[in-house]
């Protein structure tokens, strides 16, 4: 009777455009841990866990006003989770992850009824032929693919005016914080999914910022792994140099779990080869509170001195990473980083083109085959796809050559010795196990006229070297969160995981969004 009840309020909560007031919601930051007890008692099962985040979006998302991070549900998530409750009664659980919903970004692929667009019209034609090897993983591991989440169109590489969390097909995701206010990109509705608990977890993917940046301004935690770690196969590309999918979630530890479950070797990605001694690797085991005991803890040069409300954060954080037993060492500077110089946006040019076009050579049943297909496409559909900003990103990206060009080959060495130099360099100088900076500030107006205006931010080194970062609640600006990151050397997922659950277990910032409409002015 109680999956009936489910259904019947979540059709209800469509028909009638409700909302409803968040402290109703049973499952208000319910964690992986916790959901796996319930439904192990038999007090929940899938079904119902999955109906009950069905209603919550129809009732907070989806509906006028709402946040809008989600592009498209997946018409068999019900039927899914059933399945699986079916599993269960039978004395199989395949995993942590069993019976949990969880939302990917759509540039994922799914090989289901979804489609996979990238935020574009373009690609709106059908669905692709199968699922990415991540999805793959999610699928083997039990979770639920609940949804797909809206995304910055092209992950963000279209335009250096776009507003972030806008697409063409999905419109304008919000913060679910403070509403008026950017969930920042490209990752935008996977950050603002999660942290609105739609769901237990979310996918992201970045190049350079794009999921801790949303992690940071929408108050949850975002790994970005070491390139390799995840594959990329079936994802959207940007750069084959930065590119990877990482977790999106409330707690280090759900994080910790989602990834757990995304990695492995595929020879689709020859990245992953090298992360093979690190498949089935379950990285909740490096859940330790008190791995701060001992640490240094490097504080990037320039972290502070951006803006007076955010050092306040950061004076805080010091003083917890401190108390918790590291040692913290100011102003770490980066001196290879300046090497690099435009570099990084030369090589993301030559790499956006190339994958493009391999990725649309994927999808035969596109009408878009080429970057110039696309161009064409948004050029004869402006109306809706660049009713506020436009497209130079993918035209400078089709004036480029292939892979083999020496401006190409230049700026790949330049970028990667450099940046992997510039962080190796820096831990082993100041004898530092991690490297922390602000993710970023707080989330401002949205503004689909001028774009984004970030304030702060740490991404780009570990970007540009390929190694993992991970961003954590670290506290607010009023009523808008901001998180800092902690990033090291190329495969230190556990050395960070440990880090990161520390300093939030020392400190416990995270808070469930209001839904504000917009911060007083007066």
């Amino acid at each position: 009777m109680k999956n009936l009840y489910f259904a019947f309020v979540f059709l209800l909560a469509i028909s009638c455009n409700q909302t409803v007031a968040t402290e109703d919601f049973a499952f208000e930051e319910a964690t992986v841990t916790e959901l796996q007890a319930q439904m192990q008692s038999g007090t929940l099962n899938s079904v119902e866990l999955t109906a009950a985040y069905l209603e919550r979006i129809a009732l907070l998302d989806q509906s006028e006003g709402g946040v809008h991070s989600i592009i498209e549900i997946n018409p068999d998530a019900l039927q899914i989770a059933a399945e699986l409750d079916a599993e269960r009664a039978n004395g199989s659980v395949r995993g942590p992850l069993h019976g949990i919903p969880v939302v990917i970004k759509d540039n994922i692929d799914t090989g289901d009824q979804m489609l996979t667009t990238a935020g574009s019209l373009a690609l709106t034609h059908g669905p692709a032929p199968d699922d990415a090897f991540v999805v793959k993983q999610l699928r083997a591991a039990g979770a639920i693919i609940l949804a797909k989440t809206n995304l910055s169109e092209w992950a963000n590489f279209r335009s250096s005016r776009s507003s972030s969390g806008w697409s063409g097909r999905g419109g304008q995701t919000r913060n679910p914080y403070v509403l008026d206010r950017s969930p920042c990109g490209s990752s935008s509705g996977s950050g603002a999914a999660v942290s609105a608990n739609f769901a237990t977890l979310a996918v992201g993917t970045e190049t350079n910022g794009s999921v801790v940046c949303p992690s940071s301004t929408n108050g949850v935690v975002g790994i970005k792994p070491t390139v390799g770690l995840v594959s990329r196969d079936g994802i959207i590309p940007i750069s084959e140099t930065q590119d990877t999918a990482g977790p999106m979630a409330r707690t280090v530890a759900d994080a910790a779990a989602l990834l757990s479950a995304m990695t492995g070797v595929n020879t689709s990605d020859e990245k992953t080869i090298a992360s093979e001694s690190f498949v089935g690797t379950d990285y909740t085991q490096f859940l330790d509170a008190n791995a701060l005991q001992g640490k240094r803890i490097g504080i990037m040069k320039g972290t502070f001195g951006n803006h007076e409300r955010v050092d306040t954060i950061l004076e805080s954080v010091v003083k917890a990473l401190e108390e918790a037993g590291a040692t913290v060492v100011m102003d770490i500077e980066l001196p290879e980083r300046r090497a690099i110089g435009r570099s990084g946006y030369e090589l993301m040019l030559y790499e956006y083109k190339a994958g493009l076009n391999a990725y649309f050579a994927s999808r035969p049943d596109s009408p878009i085959q080429s970057i110039e297909d696309l161009i064409a496409f948004n050029e004869e559909n402006a109306s809706t796809e660049m009713p506020f900003f436009q497209q130079e990103h993918l035209l400078q990206a089709a004036e480029k050559g292939d892979l083999t060009e020496p401006e190409y080959l230049e700026a790949l060495e330049k970028v990667t010795t450099n940046a992997r130099a510039a962080v190796d360099n820096a831990l082993a100088n100041n004898e530092l196990d991690a490297i922390m900076g602000v993710t970023g500030g707080p989330a401002w107006t949205i503004d689909v006229i001028n774009g984004d205006h970030f304030g702060m931010g740490s991404s780009s080194p570990a970007a540009q070297s390929g190694y993992p970062n991970i961003t954590v609640p670290a506290g607010f600006v009023g009523e808008l969160p901001v998180g800092v990151s902690f990033f090291a050397g190329k495969f230190e997922e556990p050395k960070l995981i440990s880090i990161a659950y520390a300093f939030e277990q020392a400190t416990k910032v995270r808070k469930a969004p209001k839904f504000i409409k917009s911060i007083p002015t007066e």
